[in-house]
């Protein structure tokens, strides 16, 4: 990135902000810029914020989302309302409240933190896919042995890839694995669905 206005600290700034995802070089100097407008506190009170998220968040000891008081995030600490046999694999912590939005999942989580990316130097060893393993071993061993694993990955390459993979694991295990159903999404018209679409609502089609 070219010296921003000639202005050593604000390019500095905005070099660092574009390293973030989905920041591009227009947008960090535009972030770097509106800095200057804000007062000391304010400057204060995000540098307190991004310091507390790098020292406090942590993750779950069980299914690797986020946590900041306790060792288990809020759905896997004592909570009897959650259908413990049940677990919805998902790529990122974001996902999960996707999920829980629809109020049809009442089941447990579990983060992968990635998805097998081959070109990107990604592979099985380094997500957590031998950690769900090890957590369906040991649930074997109790009263809630899990009894489903639901796939809920993106529908490219990677998740493709990590879905396969994933069912190879728990086949070992004798755990039944399902993925998300992928067709038309509700309100759309077919005239306009992609065939990779559409070849998929074909093949998860429902009776009626």
């Amino acid at each position: 990135m070219s010296n921003f206005l000639k202005v050593p600290s604000l390019d500095r700034l905005s070099h660092e902000l574009s390293k973030l995802p989905g920041i591009g070089a227009k947008t960090a100097e535009r972030l770097a810029l509106s800095f200057i407008k804000k007062s000391y506190d304010e400057v204060e009170l995000f540098r307190e914020a991004l310091q507390d998220v790098k020292t406090l968040v942590k993750e779950c000891t069980n299914c690797f989302s986020y946590t900041e008081e306790s060792e288990f995030c809020s759905y896997c600490s004592q909570d009897q309302r959650r259908q413990h046999p049940f677990v919805c694999v998902v790529k990122s912590p974001t996902d999960i409240g996707k999920i829980e939005s629809s109020g049809v999942f009442s089941g447990t989580y579990h983060v992968l933190q990635g998805c097998i990316a081959p070109l990107d130097g990604v592979g099985p060893e380094d997500i957590k896919l031998q950690e769900l393993v090890q957590r369906v071993r040991k649930r074997k061993v109790t009263d809630y042995p899990i009894k489903e694993i639901i796939v809920a990955l993106d529908a490219d390459l990677e998740g493709e890839t990590t879905a396969l993979y994933l069912k190879e694991l728990l086949e070992e295990e004798g755990v039944s694995a399902t993925r998300l159903a992928h067709g038309v999404p509700m309100g759309s018209y077919i005239d306009y669905v992609d065939q990779r679409t559409l070849g998929k609502a074909l093949e998860n089609r429902i009776k009626i």
